[in-house]
């Protein structure tokens, strides 16, 4: 039978203080080892031999092989003869040995937390490996081999370590979480003669109860470890052993969230790779979802209180059992709570959140920012600390405790284990800690549905006057009068408008539950919408308002949304700035209300470093590779979320409107070079692993010009002489453009534009380099290498983008100074601005800041003119640089007035600004007061006339 190979010993960690290592006790502090040690002297001799070294990377086999070949006579029951100890007694006798080694090596300070709990977890691998191997060749000899129904393939079980033996973190004397499963039903087929054949069920449960015995039943030797079974399917109540179909019938159907929380451990110590993956396929979805999870703070934290209910109870009944290190307030069960919470929340879209460790998942915390480095050093400490002092209770009598014993002199001994003077310093120390524990507990897991709405609140306001009375229309004057005393401009329209939600059909279906949560975080909301406004000077009450309900009908029924806003009040307020200063960031957010996790804190930056965030992209691109779906979503996860830490902070003024652009501009690259790659390992036609393939991108991407919703102006170019090349590299091509225009749950990456590329609708959608070259040299009209001024090498192959450079310049650089091209170009220049002018005419008397004469278009085309004419002579111009650096440099070149030039440069910088501005209100089309830019556009038509006359 295939075996999981026993996991090997992580490197050490830099979380784990060697200060926490005692050093003030000896192994004979333990009475379990001074009797073990008493019983045989062959046993110091032994001890000594395997205790030189770590125990976590112990030759378990060897060291199995010598305890079956040597066991001791005299005092233990002896080996006469010589014969071999069969495999239970030698496999105790290896426990008891391994056990005492690192009492051993543990007190006398050689050995530290991450050894112990490696090599009791290895151990516990080893032993139920190889007990099921031996168990397993004595059941197939008497009733055949498994064979599954459906496959036809031998069938082997998986075993299941879950808990702290799942985690690889096992104490010294625990038990051991199990769980049996099995792929298939079908029957044993006979191998030999006289074999009785079973079914698959109870062949595997007769082999899961012999395996139980191996390792449970106690002996003249003792026991190898306690197996504990209760966290199966259905509980003590269900079958011993599940087939696949069962788990996965029982987790979608029964599955409940404590659930979630032990099948977080779960880890297969046998079985075949392809079962094992299949099992993983049906219990992943069920404990990590795919969206962020923050409903399970409040079942964690049900299921904390019931397990303290109980230790009080206990508490109470014997208050000699006071001081559990594992389920006490401030203990062990908090540490890990504290951890498995951000698993759970984040597991699903964070894969490396999903370490069954509880220690580098505390790692990975600070790493991710999601616990200050300086917290999670501590909670590292202390579990260190409590794990140590577990470890010393157990080691006095090799019992399953987690209590200080009720002796005044163990409890001296155990402190002494410590390193401390006695008792009392040792319970100080444990309070200590605890209290840190506790308070790190209680930030996280503390209940915050009481939660008031903070300074911001004027008076308090009665949930069933504001919240759930909105149902009842009958009330719409009361809550009228409410809201003008917080302050609302427009009372009764607000009014209007909270009753219209409260009945609207979605809201009146809700749970009781939802309705009630949401009618809180409405009541909540209401005085701070009050101070919002208040203190931004812009906005209305009203409008604000209906953006919140908006938002809160789109997430009405997304518990998991509901709960972060009742978890994390402070994300409301961030949520009511955001949708206050901008229709359109309202609007996202509404749309993709996933991002409310970027409102939780301040991680993230808009300067992120870019590398890193591509590092992370590919490495969630690569977990989900063959699941095209998962990709698309993953995408568009990652860009929304980018775009929404832009938006935070372009919101609170700490970005300017040329400093987004650039980021904007660089994240789309990015996407745009990920969307090239994944699209082609999907094209089962490919003829080579790497495309020569490059994406272009021209207008406000070219220029790195790029807003929050600016559809991609892209061209695509191969250079590739293999004889599939032109129809794989269309299939790309049109991939590439439904990878980023699909609309999947998490929305669109990028709508798409190609009319650029040559001869526009009507041409090829992927070009050679060389029939781009000559396209551009010799059939491109104006207006076209008017584009190329704002192209450049977006993604892909980069010799094609360094051709491509070269193709540009040249073209650009071409020598238009006779009479005759000058007036060419300046007759093509003003006819196509007409052109544009006559398609878009003015409305309603508003300045269109875009497409109205002396606007944004204006100045690009006079830089168009500038460097179609004057490149020859001053290729410095070709530069893609941007309107107003290229406007400067053309002044500097003396082609242009330098007044004028910083004038239009000023008016571009302007309307950039008002532009952006409008466009978060989240009006599509940037139409302005006149009055706001007249002086603007006069500068800009003053500098046409100069350059390209009437």
């Amino acid at each position: 039978m295939a075996q999981v190979p026993i996991p090997q010993a992580p490197p050490p960690q830099d979380f784990l203080p060697p200060s926490a290592v005692p050093r003030a006790a000896g192994a004979d502090a333990s009475r379990f080892f001074q009797r073990w040690i008493g019983a045989d002297p062959q046993r110091a001799a032994r001890l000594a031999a395997v205790s030189q070294l770590s125990l976590a990377r112990l030759d378990l086999g060897a060291a199995l092989e010598a305890e079956a070949a040597t066991g001791s006579g005299g005092n233990s029951g002896g080996n006469p003869g010589g014969n071999r100890l069969p495999l239970v007694r030698a496999m105790r006798r290896l426990r008891n040995l391994l056990v005492c080694a690192l009492i051993a090596r543990d007190l006398d300070g050689r050995a530290d937390l991450d050894e112990v709990v490696t090599a009791m977890s290895r151990f516990a691998d080893f032993a139920v490996q190889t007990h099921l191997a031996e168990l397993m060749r004595d059941m197939t000899a008497q009733h055949g081999t498994p064979v599954g129904d459906e496959s036809g393939r031998p069938q082997q079980m998986m075993v299941l370590a879950m808990g702290k033996h799942g985690g690889c973190e096992l104490n010294v004397s625990s038990d051991i979480d199990l769980i049996f499963v099995y792929p298939e039903d079908g029957d044993t087929r006979a191998d030999a003669p006289g074999q009785r054949s079973l079914s698959n069920h109870e062949f595997f449960v007769r082999l899961g109860r012999k395996l139980i015995a191996a390792l449970s039943e106690v002996t003249e030797d003792g026991f190898t470890f306690r197996v504990d079974m209760a966290l199966r399917p259905n509980g003590k109540s269900g079958p011993l052993v599940a087939s696949l179909g069962m788990v996965e019938d029982y987790l979608i159907v029964q599955g409940r969230e404590w659930e979630r929380y032990a099948w977080v451990k779960a880890r297969a110590v046998t079985g075949d790779a392809r079962d094992i993956a299949a099992l993983d396929a049906i219990v992943r979805p069920f404990v990590y979802r795919r969206y962020l999870d923050f409903g399970v703070i409040d079942a964690i934290r049900t299921m904390h209180a019931q397990i303290r209910a109980e230790v009080n109870r206990q508490e109470r009944l014997h208050p000699e059992r006071s001081h559990n290190v594992k389920l006490g307030r401030g203990g062990i069960r908090e540490i890990e709570f504290l951890a498995q919470v951000f698993q759970l929340i984040r597991g699903g879209r964070d894969p490396a959140l999903r370490d069954r460790s509880t220690r580098r998942t505390l790692h990975l915390l600070a790493e991710r920012d999601l616990l200050t480095p300086a917290v999670v050093q501590q909670l590292q400490e202390a579990y260190t600390f409590l794990r140590n002092l577990e470890h010393r209770l157990q080691y006095l009598e090799d019992a399953q405790t987690h209590t200080l014993p009720v002796s005044a002199d163990d409890r001296d001994t155990v402190a002494r284990m410590m390193g401390c003077t006695d008792q009392a310093a040792l319970l100080a120390r444990l309070d200590e800690w605890r209290g840190f524990v506790a308070a790190q507990f209680d930030a996280i897991f503390a209940s915050k549905e009481s939660t008031k709405a903070g300074d911001h609140q004027a008076e308090p306001v009665d949930p069933e006057t504001i919240g759930t009375a909105g149902a009842d229309p009958d009330q719409r004057d009361a809550i009228a009068e409410r809201l003008a005393g917080l302050g609302f401009d427009q009372p009764v329209a607000a009014a209007e408008r909270l009753v219209a939600t409260w009945q609207a059909p979605r809201l009146q279906t809700l749970p009781e539950a939802s309705r009630s949560r949401l009618a809180a975080l409405v009541n909540a909301a209401l005085p701070q919408i009050a101070a919002v406004v208040r203190e931004a000077g812009v906005g209305s009450h009203a409008a604000t308002l209906g953006r919140l309900l908006d938002f809160f009908e789109a997430i009405a029924r997304r518990s998991a949304y509901l709960s972060l806003l009742t978890e994390y009040p402070h994300t409301m307020e961030r949520v009511l700035r955001m949708i206050n200063a901008s229709g359109w960031a309202a609007t996202f957010l509404t749309r993709h209300p996933i991002l409310l996790d970027e409102l939780l804190d301040d991680r993230g930056n808009a300067a992120e470093d870019l590398p890193a965030l591509a590092a992370q992209l590919a490495g969630q691109l690569d977990e989900a590779e063959g699941d095209t779906e998962r990709q698309l979503d993953i995408l568009r996860e990652a860009l929304h979320a980018q775009q929404f830490r832009l938006l935070a902070l372009d919101l609170a003024g700490e970005l300017s409107v040329e400093r987004l652009a650039d980021h904007l501009s660089a994240l789309a690259d990015l996407i745009v070079a990920e969307v090239v790659k994944r699209a082609w390992r999907t094209i089962a036609s490919r003829h080579r692993d790497v495309p020569r393939f490059a994406v272009i991108a021209y207008g406000k991407l070219g220029g790195k010009e790029l807003g929050y919703v600016s559809d991609l102006d892209v061209i695509f170019l191969f250079d590739d002489d293999d004889q599939d090349a032109p129809a794989n590299y269309a299939k790309l091509a049109q991939r590439f453009i439904t990878w980023m225009t699909t609309h999947t749950s998490a929305g669109i990456l990028f709508d798409i534009d190609t009319a650029l590329r040559p001869d526009g609708a009507s041409g090829m959608l992927v070009s050679s380099v060389g029939a781009f070259e000559r396209y551009q040299q010799a059939s491109a009209w104006t207006w076209e290498h008017q584009a190329l001024t704002r192209a450049r090498f977006c993604a892909g192959d980069a010799a094609i983008g360094a051709r491509f450079e070269a193709i540009r310049e040249q073209v650009l650089r071409r020598d238009r100074s006779d009479a005759a091209g000058a007036d060419k170009l300046r007759a093509d220049v003003t006819a196509m601005r007409r052109r544009m002018r006559d398609a878009h005419p003015s409305h309603g008397g508003r300045f269109d800041l875009k497409q109205d004469e002396g606007g944004m278009i204006d100045i690009e085309f006079i830089n168009q003119y500038l460097v179609l004419r004057h490149a020859a002579a001053h290729p410095r111009l070709t530069a893609n640089t941007g309107n107003i650096a290229l406007l400067r440099l053309s002044a500097g070149l003396g082609l242009v007035d330098a007044d004028l030039a910083e004038g239009a440069a000023d008016a571009y910088r302007t309307m950039r600004r008002l532009q952006h501005q409008v466009r978060l209100q989240g009006q599509e089309n940037a139409r302005v007061d006149p009055g706001l830019v007249a002086d603007h556009a006069a500068v800009v038509m003053r500098l046409w006339q100069a350059c390209l006359g009437a």
